[in-house]
């Protein structure tokens, strides 16, 4: 039972209504809190920056040790590595020590990054350990630097993430505030690696923060603008592929790009399913995972034997792709050996990213399709890298930007759009799963990534609410009341005063309760339920107002009270709650012409009962 002290209009207590303070209905939900987020994104594209710096480093520290017996951290290309038995050997060590890592440092540390990131956002409450903050990158570098066929963007958007995540665990914020954070330490990190702060932008709206609101994006934009002013400090100025190849396409040539678009959507789709068929064959292995890395690691060792290029991050392939100082025999070699190589590694659970690699795959495809297009093979590798990017992380937006902001051409932006729109629309009916939701849907979580509006926010109390509401009066007596309540229909009704103001909800139960426990028959109705008070909701509210009131308050019904005067003008329940969801899957689902005649849509609609009835009818036969 529900109790009142007063139903009187009170301004003060009307701000606040069981536990759920009212807020302004506007556009956007956002406050000046988020002032205090943008702040803190500051300090965390700072972070992010730094820790990109990090690891790239690292990653060529690593790689000049082992490959060419230097102390040095200056870029280098494994191009150069001379193909012998320590060739296999390397990576292969490689692996075994990110094994040990993995197993007893942290488990986390497996894997690409991102499924962890996402993971952490929507089960953990955005919390990641700091053990992840340092063992990702050095991790990541020892298996790049050993020759794994990955990109740092992966653990730099994992370990930037756990910056964000780390620095927001000391203040007192919400999961959702801690998610902002989290996300922009990661977008911070691409930032600096990539020098694209729209497409990190993009990359987090499409991937990580799953929504879209102020007070998410304008401290993620922070974060990627504070990260982009160090990097001209950190790893200079410019595009990092500087491109600039447009040919003039004949009249079907975007018709070109979106078959380009949609071929690279079907290797991502095989790609894919290969992986996690990879995946479970090493789940089959009786041993245990933690020799896995090391067992992929032999498989990258005798792909670089067949072909270099296809170890380590690829930046100078993904340039000569674009350039075009490539043959068609190499390009195809690279292409197949590096696809084998990065997807028994990655499957086999060490740590490193999907970008790089899926730049480079999407990249030979399209520059082999380019040789009988118009154009130089370059143009048709750049769109296959977006298209790639685009429908394998299902980030169409992302992947076309990214390729713009890459190469510094922002006149190929409409083929561009065009090919990973295509990529993304392929894969997206081809498979219910990405390559990073995949692997989070088999540790058992759903997650869906279409955003919409959500219809409680659109729809309010007067559309839902029963206007004829059955009631009872509080100067009742309690013999009185409990007649009424066995006598009528529902398992709850509102008590009002005088000035029909609601007091409290009286339910079934409590007739019963007063029954079994006698001594209540003359007791006043209003003197057992004034010692409380009853939330209740206005015509005007949004129905969102209302679920929130049912869960802070514990009611299953809300009076809906004139904001004026108090008095009872409608009632919401669960069940008129549900009829907003209706509404909405009525909309999404049913389909009318409204253009077609009367009499057309007359006989459809005849038919179409006609045979409702023959279907129900049938089982009896």
């Amino acid at each position: 039972m529900q109790r009142v002290r007063s139903s009187h209009v009170d301004n003060s207590r009307d701000a606040v209504l069981g536990g759920v303070r009212k807020r302004a209905l506007g556009d956007f939900t956002t406050d000046r809190r988020v002032l205090i987020l943008i702040a803190m994104s500051l300090v965390i594209g700072t972070g992010g920056a730094l820790a990109a710096w990090l690891l790239i480093e690292l990653i060529a520290l690593v790689t000049n040790v082992v490959w060419f017996g230097r102390l040095d951290a200056a870029p280098t290309s494994l191009a150069d590595a001379a193909r012998t038995p320590w060739m296999v050997a390397i990576p292969a060590l490689g692996g075994l020590v990110i094994g040990v890592m993995a197993r007893f440092g942290s488990e986390k540390i497996r894997g690409h990054g991102i499924p962890e990131a996402i993971e952490a956002i929507l089960i953990g409450g955005s919390r990641m350990s700091a053990k992840v903050a340092v063992l990702k990158p050095i991790s990541s570098a020892i298996s790049i630097g050993t020759g794994g066929p990955f990109g740092a963007e992966g653990p730099i958007i994992m370990t930037g993430g756990a910056i964000g995540s780390l620095f927001a665990q000391f203040f007192h914020l919400s999961a959702a505030e801690r998610k902002t954070l989290l996300v922009a330490g990661a977008a911070a990190g691409m930032t600096a690696i990539f020098g694209t702060p729209i497409a990190a932008v993009l990359l987090a709206v499409e991937l990580l923060l799953f929504e879209w609101r102020p007070r998410s994006f304008i401290p993620v934009a922070a974060a990627v603008v504070t990260a982009f002013c160090w990097r001209p400090l950190l790893f200079g100025t410019g595009p990092l592929f500087p491109f600039a190849d447009d040919p003039a396409l004949p009249w079907w040539g975007l018709i070109a790009c979106v078959g380009l678009g949609s071929l690279a959507g079907m290797l991502s789709g095989l790609l894919t399913k290969l992986l996690y068929t990879l995946e479970d064959a090493f789940e089959r292995l009786p041993i245990h995972w933690m020799w896995w890395p090391a067992l992929g690691g032999l498989v990258v060792g005798l792909g670089g034997l067949i072909e270099p290029r296809a170890l380590g991050v690829g930046y100078d392939v993904i340039g000569d792709l674009l350039t075009g100082h490539l043959v068609a025999q190499a390009v195809l070699i690279l292409l197949l050996v590096k696809a084998a190589i990065w997807l028994v590694a990655l499957s086999s659970g060490t740590s490193g990213g999907v970008l790089a690699p899926l730049l480079i795959l999407g990249g030979a495809m399209g520059w082999l399709v380019g040789l009988v297009l118009p154009g130089a093979p370059g143009f048709w590798a750049l769109l296959g890298m977006a298209a790639m990017l685009g429908g394998t992380m299902r980030a169409p937006l992302t992947g076309a930007l990214f390729a713009v902001e890459l190469t510094g051409d922002v006149h190929a932006l409409a083929p561009l759009l065009a090919a990973t729109v295509a990529a993304y629309a392929v894969t997206v009916l081809l498979m219910k799963r990405s390559i990073l939701t995949e692997k989070i849907a088999r540790r058992g979580q759903h997650i869906t990534r279409e955003y919409g509006i959500d219809p409680y926010e659109l729809t309010r109390v007067s559309e839902v609410m029963v206007r004829e509401v059955d009631v009872l009066d509080a100067s009742l007596s309690i013999e009185e009341a409990v007649t009424a309540i066995e006598a009528g229909r529902h398992h709850a009704y509102p008590v009002v005063d005088r000035q029909r103001r609601p007091i409290g909800i009286v339910t079934r139960g409590d007739a019963l309760r007063w029954k079994a426990e006698g001594g209540h028959a003359a007791e006043c109705l209003e003197e057992r339920i004034s010692d409380a008070s009853l939330a209740v909701a206005h015509p005007d509210d949004v129905v969102a107002r209302v679920l929130d009131i049912m869960l802070a308050a514990g009611q299953g019904r809300v009076p809906v009270a004139d904001p004026m005067t108090g008095a009872l003008v409608g009632l919401v329940t669960r069940r008129d709650l549900l009829q907003v969801r209706a509404t909405f899957v009525r909309s999404e689902r049913q389909r009318d012409a409204y253009f077609v005649h009367r009499r057309i849509r007359r006989a459809r609609r005849r038919y179409q009962a006609r045979r409702r009835i023959l279907s129900a009818d049938a089982p009896g036969r």
